[in-house]
């Protein structure tokens, strides 16, 4: 095996790899300590010299990641000298440089331009989003997502009409409660979910049997996500079962 094949298998999980090989779930595990220590600091409103070394160490990671991907971009991407071209506008490459740029503007703190470049700083809550790359589990839920994708999408579709129906239908009923019709959509999107804020809400006989309808059927709407993706996982997981043969 090229040293270069060896470097894709150290930060890919390419297709066929040996299950035996431990070396990728090190490197996962790294990468997943390093990007909780470098989102850690957001949790403080001031900062320190540990904050600030935790920082710089964070992002020295960070940048050696993203530089190993790009070395092995034509084995990944498999297009040949273009790759190297196209990796860096890829969706994972953009959002590590994202997450990589904040840290470096820090060097240009003295100019009142790069002042501006401080917003970037919001980019580093993006670092928790690299851990979809170095988490199994995670890449499970986003599969089941995939999978069930055209049964989420009528789910949701159900469940917007139903906000938008429901809110038509109390906003008549009882026009004196709701200001206007986005507040009767905001009623019907709490009471759909069950939430019932109490901030908004029918007093007439009328418009409290369109709210009590209007729960019952967000009980059913909400419960049928959770049993499409609860389905989704167990076949998840009964695949992954088959192919190592447990």
């Amino acid at each position: 095996m090229t040293l270069k094949k060896q470097v894709l298998y150290l930060v890919e999980s390419p297709d066929g790899i040996n299950e035996e090989n431990t070396s990728f779930d090190w490197y996962d595990f790294l990468m997943m300590v390093a990007i909780i220590a470098s989102i850690v600091p957001l949790a403080f409103k001031s900062t320190n010299l540990a904050f600030e070394i935790i920082d710089k160490i964070t992002v020295i990671i960070f940048i050696v990641d993203y530089l190993l991907r790009w070395i092995v971009a034509d084995l990944k991407l498999e297009k040949g000298k273009l790759s190297y071209i196209l990796y860096p506008i890829t969706p994972m490459a953009i959002l590590d440089l994202l997450t990589i740029l904040p840290s470096l503007t820090l060097v240009s703190g003295g100019f009142k331009l790069f002042k501006l470049v401080r917003l970037l700083r919001t980019f580093r809550a993006l670092r928790i989003f690299k851990a979809v790359r170095y988490s199994k589990s995670i890449k499970t839920v986003i599969n089941v997502f995939k999978k069930q994708k055209d049964s989420l999408l009528v789910v949701c579709g159900m469940a917007f009409a139903y906000v938008l129906v429901s809110a038509l239908i109390v906003f008549n009923v009882e026009p004196d409660s709701f200001n206007n019709y986005f507040d009767a959509v905001y009623w019907a999107t709490v009471s759909l979910t069950t939430m019932g804020y109490g901030d908004i809400y029918p007093v007439t006989t009328a418009g409290r049997i369109v709210t009590m309808i209007s729960s019952f059927m967000g009980i059913a709407i909400v419960a049928l996500p959770a049993g499409i993706i609860t389905s989704g996982m167990m076949d998840e997981i009964n695949s992954a079962k088959e192919k190592t043969g447990n």
